[in-house]
């Protein structure tokens, strides 16, 4: 049966023995974030594309897996079925919040604080003062992107980090690419990873978490907590260019 290729092509720094052991195929179930992993990640949200001939690629390796492939993201489900309309077994949207398997047809949201309503006006009032932040809405919270202007960063946290004062008992801010998200607690990729793997056709299978970010830390350590692995794309890939290769050859 055929096993994972090696890593070692795909980082040009790192030896084989630097990351963690690959099960064979046969025995994988593989989670892949999205943005960063499976996309490059674009000036906003809304302008990510997909590669020409990936859609094809996770088809074939999903039928490899015997269907054992899911995305874990922050976005949600339904950014992912736009994006991959029919591909995947699962999908676990909003940082685990929201949990979709194709074979039940319905989306599960766990059940999770209601973020304040005031908190997005003041996210938005921040965002207006700060020219070039992007605020990007959620189910269960909003993102503050400053990709245009790095330099308000530091503002963007701190002004965050008022709004949530007090209540950081039920809420997160999380960071991500050049962005920072307010969020309930109680779930994140990790136990979204924990959740699938109770449910065919993950169960009794190695995970493997692929992911570029801190919010992927989770799922990559759950994976390794049930005898699995946990890449991160900059270290075994280089970029997602070097990912989408790295599928290209598994299925080949």
């Amino acid at each position: 049966m055929m096993s994972f290729p090696p890593l070692g092509c795909f980082a040009l720094s790192h030896s084989v023995s630097d990351f963690d052991p690959l099960p064979l195929l046969s025995r994988a179930a593989l989670f892949l974030d999205m943005d960063g992993t499976l996309l490059d990640i674009a000036p906003t949200p809304d302008s990510v594309q997909v590669e020409a001939g990936l859609p094809e690629v996770l088809s074939r390796l999903h039928d490899d897996l015997g269907g054992a492939i899911a995305v874990v993201t922050g976005r949600p489900v339904e950014q992912v079925e736009a994006l991959f309309p029919g591909i995947f077994t699962a999908i676990a949207g909003e940082h685990g919040g929201a949990l979709y398997h194709r074979t039940m047809q319905t989306t599960e949201r766990v059940a999770l604080a209601d973020l304040p309503v005031e908190w997005l006006r003041q996210g938005e009032a921040l965002a207006a003062r700060l020219p070039g932040v992007l605020l990007e809405r959620k189910q269960r919270g909003f993102v503050l992107h400053f990709r245009a202007v790095p330099e308000a960063g530091p503002q963007v946290e701190a002004g965050l980090r008022g709004v949530m004062a007090g209540h950081e008992d039920r809420f997160t801010l999380m960071a991500a690419h050049m962005a920072w998200e307010v969020k309930p607690k109680g779930a994140d990729k990790g136990t979204a990873v924990q959740h699938l793997m109770q449910h065919a056709p993950f169960r009794g299978r190695v995970p493997v978490f692929i992911g570029d970010d801190v919010t992927d830390e989770d799922g990559m350590a759950a994976c390794r907590a049930m005898g699995g692995a946990g890449l991160r794309v900059q270290e075994a890939f280089g970029d997602a260019a070097g990912v989408r290769a790295w599928l290209r050859e598994v299925v080949r």
